[in-house]
């Protein structure tokens, strides 16, 4: 990760560096399935109609998330944690190079956002840790309080996430979620990624499709579940939830 100087950015000046291949392609494909699961588990978790869903968007996360991890040992330059997570000395820089309206432009991910990203990635396991253990009933009420609260954690880390993703884009005249679709930021062309890895990509997607497919036709007939209840439909719910 290679700052460029700390001087105020103008859209003048930024139009007239190079955009560079940044983030590959599994990141972006993790990025947004993260995203899309975590907004649907929240959505379906108080309905028992959409608990199938839910599990499986939970599973889905757990997946995403050991993904990432080995990705951030073996991936590309910037996808590796040694080249963006930093210490509160660095973190504090930047912040208040913020304030002070100039501020350190990082090819990949700034120092707080990369804090952000290690907070979701921690908060996701806990997330998924707690609703496997409760589905499997393998504690008692205080996991439901454990899993909630995980659950609003990190819907409360996602939107200071989004914020920052706001107010960065807006001081670096960049926008930084447009990079996290195209994969491509402002930069020096020595900071530039090799490759993209989409097939690596393409495979990663494809294993979620098929997930949700295996999911989706285990599940039990609709008539079946009414049959049998919720219960049966459901291993490890109690008749009063």
């Amino acid at each position: 990760m290679t700052p460029f100087p700390p001087e105020p950015a103008t859209p003048a000046s930024a139009s007239a560096r190079p955009r560079i291949l940044v983030w590959d392609a599994p990141v972006r494909v993790f990025h947004w399935l993260m995203v899309l699961c975590f907004a649907g588990a929240w959505l379906s978790a108080e309905s028992e109609r959409w608990r199938l869903l839910h599990v499986t968007l939970g599973y889905t996360l757990g997946g995403l998330v050991a993904f990432r991890l080995v990705w951030g040992l073996l991936g590309t330059r910037h996808a590796r944690f040694a080249s963006f997570v930093r210490g509160p000395a660095a973190i504090g820089r930047y912040l208040r190079s913020l304030w002070r309206g100039r501020p350190e432009h990082h090819t990949g991910h700034n120092p707080a956002g990369a804090l952000a990203i290690v907070l979701l990635l921690g908060m996701s396991g806990v997330l998924v840790a707690s609703g496997w253990a409760q589905y499997n009933e393998l504690g008692g009420e205080w996991l439901e309080d454990v899993h909630e609260a995980a659950g609003n954690l990190m819907l409360l880390l996602a939107g200071v996430h989004v914020a920052g993703v706001v107010l960065a884009s807006r001081l670096h005249h960049e926008n930084l979620a447009r990079a996290m679709v195209t994969g491509r930021k402002y930069g020096p062309p020595g900071d530039a990624v090799r490759r993209a890895w989409g097939t690596l990509a393409v495979l990663m997607l494809a294993a979620v499709l098929a997930f949700w497919a295996l999911q989706y036709r285990s599940a039990p007939a609709a008539g079946a579940a009414s049959a049998s209840g919720a219960t049966a439909q459901y291993p490890g719910r109690d008749d009063d939830d």
